[in-house]
């Protein structure tokens, strides 16, 4: 599979990962940081879990 492939597959995915992780920042507060990453660690394939971290950029930037 071609990685432009892998992201039209999983790009609705990672977008809607990445909402649920921003959803619980207010809830975490300060601890959020860190749990976002161990979430983002646990996250397969890497490519996937790059995916989520960039929509994650993109959404806290709007």
């Amino acid at each position: 599979m071609s990685r432009n492939q892998f992201h039209q597959q999983h790009a609705e995915r990672a977008e809607l990962e990445a909402q649920r992780l921003l959803q619980q920042r207010e809830a975490l507060g300060p601890r959020w940081l860190d749990w976002v990453a161990g979430q983002l660690y646990h996250l397969t394939p890497p490519e996937y879990a790059g995916m989520v971290r960039r929509e994650l950029q993109r959404l806290s930037a709007s």
